[in-house]
């Protein structure tokens, strides 16, 4: 590498960095994208062991019209494995067993979820006049809105299984902004729901091979990625531009784009920048356990007609809930056999995360067997952690995205899980809009 000067450099070959490449090369736009590992994916990772498929990291992606078009521009769309249609029923722990969640209004009103308390709030809801203050978390603003019970046994299981947070701590203004933007405009959550309704509905897909097919196939596609190049360090040029030491060289280039978590980020700018790498490494990220655990079908009294189970804090159960695999996607294992995801962690239990493979598997087994009805022993079971799984939206969270957003006028751009959001379908239509972004300021 020598130290000429490329008009854009793209740090992270996960799914957001992938996109911005695709994107620029689609357009003309030359780049350069590093990657210190030798694959790419990022957080995403599917595993397969003989008939078994594990996703260690995000184990579907939600799509639209606009994710579904991009898909397409690579040649993607006749790979896609579409959930199956009991995928679309969710669940929730309550009173000893796993029970149904509404899935629209009058389930919720009618149905037997939740008390009469919380339904007659959920009519109310657009009576209720206060506004969203600065710093509310995500628990008080459902709280305040709605109701304790719907806090308890919806948004703490959806928070803790899906974002492995605290709704207690996630701020609602970053985690969820259009809830904020729909109580100002609207004057109410339901009517603003109601009212930027598309029609349109999203559907859960994969690929036979796990979907860490989507980040293999997009870098097959790109010019410019090179992988096996550790970022060492980031600094800002005199004039302007960012140079970039690497374990291969250094690189400098007129525009930089991270797409790195905030931890690695934050060892990036320690000598350059060392206020934004203190904000940075504030951001927390709680360890998550993923176990795979296979049955004989046979030995599993439980139906399992359904995506998951999720586990509220209040019910007391070990993990934060268990993801249905083998109902939710075929050829996930046997046959003869069931698949189940469990998930260890997260916010409000991090140190049963850290616990040791034999008391973690002691303990979910137990909850396991207990649950599901499970009779006989575990055909095969693998655990993976993530010391730093998912980031979290809180308080700790803002002065790196107050900052992250000031640092564009230096040509220093992020496109990362930490900021905008955390799904896949986050990380691609940010990368798109990033893209063309850049390629407006050429």
């Amino acid at each position: 590498m020598s130290g000429t000067s490329l008009p854009i450099g793209i740090l992270g070959a996960g799914l957001s960095g992938l996109t911005v490449a695709w994107s620029l090369q689609k357009s003309g736009t030359a780049y350069q994208l590093l990657e210190g590992n030798a694959e790419p994916g990022g957080y995403i990772r599917s595993v397969r062991e003989g008939e078994y498929l594990r996703e260690l990291g995000p184990n579907s992606l939600l799509i639209d019209q606009e994710v579904r078009a991009f898909l397409h521009e690579l040649d993607l769309s006749s790979q896609l494995l579409p959930a199956n249609p009991v995928g679309d029923d969710r669940y929730v722990f309550r009173n000893g067993a796993y029970r149904q969640l509404p899935s629209g209004p009058l389930s919720l009103l009618f149905g037997g979820f939740f008390g009469w308390k919380t339904k007659l709030a959920v009519l109310r809801e657009s009576r209720v006049a206060s506004r969203s203050p600065e710093g509310e978390t995500l628990a008080a603003f459902f709280a305040r809105r709605f109701s304790p019970e719907l806090v308890d046994y919806a948004l703490n299981p959806f928070v803790a299984g899906i974002y492995a947070g605290d709704p207690q701590q996630l701020l609602v203004a970053q985690t969820f902004p259009a809830l904020v933007a729909y109580e100002r405009e609207h004057g109410s959550v339901l009517k603003g729901l109601m009212k930027n309704r598309t029609g349109e509905r999203r559907q859960s897909v994969s690929f036979r091979d796990g979907l860490q097919t989507l980040p293999r196939v997009m870098a097959s596609k790109l010019d410019g990625i090179r992988f096996g190049i550790d970022v060492q360090s980031i600094h800002k040029n005199p004039d302007s531009g960012w140079r970039v030491v690497t374990s291969a060289g250094e690189l400098e280039f007129d525009k930089l784009i991270v797409t790195a978590p905030a931890f690695v980020c934050a060892g990036w700018f320690r000598e350059s920048l060392p206020a934004f790498s203190q904000v940075l490494e504030a951001i927390r990220y709680p360890p998550m356990t993923v176990v795979h655990t296979a049955f004989r079908r046979a030995d599993v009294r439980h139906p399992l007609q359904g995506f998951g189970g999720l586990n509220p804090k209040i019910e007391g159960l070990f993990a934060a809930g268990h993801l249905w695999s083998s109902s939710v996607f075929a050829a996930r294992c046997p046959p003869d056999e069931v698949l189940l995801t469990s998930f260890v962690g997260g916010s409000q239990s991090a140190n049963r995360a850290h616990l040791p493979d034999e008391a973690l598997l002691r303990q979910l087994n137990a909850e396991l067997q207990r649950v599901f009805g499970v009779t006989g022993e575990p055909t095969f079971q693998r655990i993976f952690r993530w010391e730093r799984a998912i980031p979290q939206y809180d308080a700790h969270a803002l002065p790196a995205q107050q900052q992250a957003a000031a640092l564009e006028k230096e040509g220093l751009f992020f496109c990362t899980n930490w900021l905008n959001g955390v799904s896949l379908t986050d990380a691609i239509k940010k990368g798109r809009t990033l893209a063309e972004k850049l390629q407006s300021l050429r």
